[in-house]
C-alpha cells in the first residue's frame, strides 16, 4: 500500500497494491499492521481501533454530507468505494486548527481502487457521481444519533467545488445543516 499526504493536514490518500492477471485482480483492502506503518511513516498518529464498518448505495447525484460526531464519539474513518465513482470530501473542524475550515477533495471509484484516511476532527461528504455507487467506511467509534452533527454543504465560507451536475440530491437534514460558523464543534 503507497500513503501520501493530502493537501489537508491529517488526512491521508491511501492506494493499494493490485495484482493484475488473466483471472482478474486480487487486492489487500485492509491490513491493521500496513495501516499503522503507513500513517506512521506520515508522522500521523495512530487511531483508536476501527470498531463499525457502514456501507451505503447512492445513484447518480446524490451528496451526502458533511457529517461528523462530536466526542466522545467523534470518529476517524477510511471510506473507499466498490462500485461506481464518488467525489469524497473532508472538512477540517479543528477548532485552533491552521487550517480550519479547509477542505481537500479527490475523486475514490472502483477503478482507481483508492482509500481515504480521514482523522477525527473533520467533517466529511461525498457525491455520487455513477449510478448504483457502493461506498463503504470503516469508523473509529460507534455511530451516536445524540452525538451526530452535520455543517451546510454549499457553505460559502468553506467553498468546496463540488463537480458540476445537472441536480443534486440532499436529504432535507442536509439541507438545513447549520453554517460552519454557527456548528456544534465542542
Amino acid at each position: 500500500m503507497k500513503f501520501s499526504s493530502a493537501e489537508l493536514p491529517g488526512v491521508v490518500i491511501i492506494e493499494p497494491v493490485v495484482y493484475e492477471d488473466e483471472r482478474g485482480w486480487f487486492m489487500e483492502s485492509f491490513n491493521q499492521q500496513r495501516f499503522e506503518e503507513g500513517l506512521h511513516s506520515l508522522g500521523q498518529s495512530i487511531p483508536s481501533p476501527f470498531v463499525q464498518d457502514n456501507q451505503s448505495c447512492s445513484k447518480k447525484g446524490v451528496l451526502r454530507g458533511l457529517h461528523y460526531q462530536l466526542e466522545p464519539f467523534a470518529q476517524g474513518k477510511l471510506v473507499s468505494v466498490t462500485h461506481g465513482a464518488v467525489f469524497d470530501v473532508a472538512v477540517d473542524i479543528r477548532i485552533g486548527s491552521s487550517t480550519f475550515g479547509s477542505w481537500f477533495g479527490t475523486e475514490l471509484s472502483a477503478l482507481n481502487k483508492k482509500m481515504l484516511w480521514i482523522p477525527a476532527g473533520f467533517a466529511h461528504g461525498f457525491l455520487a457521481l455513477e449510478d448504483e455507487t457502493l461506498f463503504s467506511y470503516k469508523t473509529t467509534s460507534f455511530y451516536n444519533k445524540s452525538c451526530e452533527r452535520s455543517i451546510f454543504w454549499q457553505d460559502k465560507s468553506i467553498a468546496i467545488k463540488w463537480p458540476k451536475m445537472k441536480s443534486y440530491l440532499v436529504n432535507d437534514k442536509d439541507l438545513s445543516a447549520p453554517l460552519l460558523l454557527n456548528a456544534d464543534l465542542r
